[in-house]
């Protein structure tokens, strides 16, 4: 049978997006109870990193030993990758020898080409196009502090990036409805924001954009490999700054969250981490939890 691949949101039915969660949180729940868990015993993890990371290294490493299994750290230093062999080549000889193959780069066509010859999953953990692995640690903190994302508002501010393209996905997966603030020129591609029909508008007032909304989320102005256009880009989104005053707009219960790392500041007030609606660290904490789920049923088959 060909291995299941983690690319985009997409690559799950949403019915396998709900179950995955379910496990998710039943494994967090097992963690801090301290229930040793061996799902994974004599399983590698081949962990590919062409951009640098905190919360995803530790995330699936931490979660691979969790699981009784093993993870491989493999930088571009590390590997023919990084040399110039075919992504192709690396992927035949790699995929024959892990369980899994977990992959943070630049561009998205290079994930893609490396699932397409890959015997073992291939899981997307971070791409300029996408980042559906922060997705389901984010459906999963909201599940966890307010039930059901079904029929809920929710607000994007900021640049049009991997993030809010895979909050595109999470919308029409999860069922919600999606606006996104950002100044004119950094919206998501038309293609993108066309496919995804009336479920997801552009409001270019952030005022307005987060008014009642039950969620709102943002990421650093300059994402990494745009540290070119940081002082540009602070000038253009200097009215879409997530503080106290732009939260007390949303809904009374709007929960706020950020994938960091986050520019205080800059895209967020210094007091927004630790503002009432903030629960970026169990966000962050999720990564962990949603990420061990997403490796049990990807190298299982299923989820127990």
């Amino acid at each position: 049978m060909p291995a299941r691949h983690f690319l985009t949101l997409n690559d799950l039915t949403t019915d396998e997006l709900f179950l995955l969660l379910d496990h998710a949180s039943k494994l967090k729940r097992d963690w801090r109870q301290r229930v040793a868990r061996n799902s994974l015993k004599n399983r590698v993890l081949a962990m590919i990193f062409e951009k640098s990371s905190t919360r995803t290294r530790v995330s699936f490493e931490a979660g691979m030993t969790q699981l009784g299994g093993a993870a491989l750290f493999l930088s571009p230093r590390d590997t023919q990758l990084g040399r110039g062999e075919p992504v192709e080549d690396s992927s035949r000889v790699i995929s024959s020898m892990v369980d899994a193959v977990m992959i943070r780069t630049f561009d998205h066509q290079l994930v893609e080409r490396f699932a397409a010859m890959s015997r073992a999953p291939v899981i997307n953990a971070l791409t300029d196009d996408y980042h559906p692995c922060q997705l389901l640690a984010d459906m999963q903190t909201y599940r966890e502090h307010r039930g059901s994302i079904r029929g809920a508002t929710v607000t994007w501010v900021g640049d049009g990036n991997n993030m809010c393209n895979s909050y595109i996905n999470a919308a029409e997966q999860f069922d919600f409805n999606l606006r996104i603030a950002c100044p004119e020129g950094y919206e998501p591609s038309t293609e993108r924001l066309t496919a995804a029909g009336r479920r997801v508008r552009v409001i270019h007032d952030p005022a307005e954009a987060v008014r009642g909304s039950n969620l709102l989320v943002t990421d650093v102005w300059a994402s990494m490999g745009q540290e070119d256009e940081q002082k540009t880009r602070a000038k253009r989104f200097a009215d879409y700054q997530i503080s106290p005053s732009l939260v007390a707009l949303a809904d009374p219960d709007a929960l706020f969250m950020h994938c960091l790392p986050a520019h205080r500041g800059e895209e967020i007030s210094e007091d927004m981490l630790e503002h009432r609606s903030s629960v970026v660290w169990d966000e962050a904490e999720n990564r962990l939890h949603a990420q061990k789920a997403l490796l049990e049923f990807l190298i299982l088959g299923q989820l127990d």
